[in-house]
């Protein structure tokens, strides 16, 4: 892995994996947190940079390193060199350190409410309520507030990049049709694969009986998954990744140097169907079905789509905030009881153009909703309400009801075209900003991390 897709996996790892999240289903310790320290471990602590009078510690490094070091493991990535890792993961505090210091100057700020649905969304991506994360966090030496500190940083993080970064992204037709010339003049594409992922975990310092236990349930695994069972629901049972229980296991259509090579040597044999052996990692045992296999840069020919609708109210003088996300709690209880009907208190109250149609959104593919809207949905199972969400649009209440699998017409593969140029120019203008907005920090460099 060379450091620009390690820095790309930093930020990556920064912006959208809470803190943990990595390993509250991969193994019995959640780890990834602020762990708490000995006493020798407190009074052994120093500042290792300061970024414009702002402390880094060699604690905040060490849990950084810790997390990131754990995901990429699971991910049966190889590790670089534990210096070379230090150096970026130190570079990626003071990099967000000089971001979020520019996100408070420039007035950015994050509610309760936001970082209240951060948690729940992290706890239901990990099989259990608030009540119970809250619960196992401090067992596993993670303080609650410093997690919640954690998930209002990134939140922050994330407000500050639409801000500066995306709204300033332009994709032109031209852009589109220099892409598609592009792809339609090169006569070997990259191989892009869509993995179902099942990961049956090995705690650390395991013993050989725990072992050979996870190498049993895993040949289990993969025999069922070989005779034919839907390979969803065999994840859903038996994986301990992160979001198996949404996700069915499924990682997402992607190329193949976007997944670790110890999968893409185990998989690019494989038909597209295959179910490949049980392969080993630091993580524990792994076993992958190719679901969609295919060859070409374009976007593909068929994708997973979403029908949804919702009701939007948008917060102002007369309606704070956290009155939305009541009233539309309200709302949710009246319909689940069966007191009112969805798409009729859409068309009274939702302050969006949805509103005449019952708050029906249409068929969606990927990347049309703002993430927040899209992580809900993906949560979901047909005929399902999400709790209030917020974004930048204000207060959601939204239920799925359909989701199909599609092939994509012309129209929507130009679409989807955009949206590929989008994200490339979008990263581009990103690692230019937050390199300008380091450059600007004044940063000293005190004792290397330990």
């Amino acid at each position: 892995m060379n450091v620009r897709a390690l820095l790309l996996a930093l930020a990556a790892a920064a912006a959208a994996t809470p803190p943990a999240q990595a390993q509250l289903r991969a193994s019995p310790s959640i780890g990834g947190g602020r762990p708490a320290p000995s006493g020798a471990q407190r009074s052994a602590d120093f500042i290792v940079a300061v970024v414009n009078s702002e402390p880094i510690t060699n604690t905040e490094v060490r849990t950084r390193l810790v997390r990131f070091e754990r995901q990429l493991t699971q991910q049966g990535a190889a590790l670089p060199p534990r210096p070379e890792l230090t150096r970026l993961v130190l570079e990626r505090l003071i990099s967000e350190k000089a971001q979020l210091q520019f996100a408070r100057e420039v007035g950015i700020r994050v509610s309760d409410a936001m970082v209240d649905q951060a948690e729940q969304n992290f706890a239901r991506q990990n099989d259990m309520d608030v009540a119970q994360l809250r619960r196992r966090l401090p067992a596993e030496g993670i303080d609650v507030t410093a997690f919640r500190e954690d998930l209002r940083n990134q939140l922050l993080l994330g407000r500050l990049r639409e801000r500066e970064v995306d709204q300033r992204v332009k994709v032109t037709d031209q852009d589109v049709e220099q892409y598609l010339r592009e792809q339609a003049a090169s006569t070997e594409g990259p191989v892009e694969f869509n993995l179902g992922h099942i990961l049956v975990a090995v705690p650390e310092n395991a013993g050989e009986q725990q072992v050979r236990e996870a190498r049993a349930k895993a040949e289990r695994v993969l025999e069922r998954a070989r005779a034919g069972e839907d390979f969803a629901l065999l994840a859903r049972e038996s994986s301990d990744a992160p979001g198996a229980a949404q996700s069915g296991g499924l990682m997402g259509l992607r190329a193949a140097d976007r997944y670790p090579p110890l999968f893409v040597e185990a998989v690019q044999a494989l038909p597209q169907g295959g179910v490949s052996n049980v392969l080993r990692s630091g993580a524990g045992f792994h076993v992958l079905k190719v679901v969609d296999k295919r060859r070409g840069g374009l976007p593909g020919a068929t994708v997973t789509q979403q029908h949804a609708r919702h009701i939007l109210l948008r917060p102002g003088p007369q309606l704070t905030e956290a009155a939305a996300r009541e009233r539309l709690a309200d709302y949710r209880r009246r319909v689940q009881a069966g007191q009112a009907d969805f798409a009729q208190l859409a068309r009274e109250f939702s302050q969006d153009a949805s509103a005449q149609r019952g708050g029906d959104l249409g068929w969606a593919s990927p990347g049309m909703f703002v993430p927040e809207f899209e992580d809900a949905l993906n949560a979901l199972s047909p005929g399902q309400i999400a709790d209030p969400l917020v974004s930048r649009f204000g207060v959601h209440l939204v239920q799925l009801l359909e989701r199909r699998t599609a092939a994509l017409s012309p129209r929507e593969q130009r679409e989807a075209a955009r949206n590929v140029v989008r994200e490339k120019k979008l990263d581009e203008a990103y690692a230019q900003w937050a390199q300008d907005i380091r450059g600007r920090a004044f940063v000293d460099l005190r004792e290397p991390p330990q």
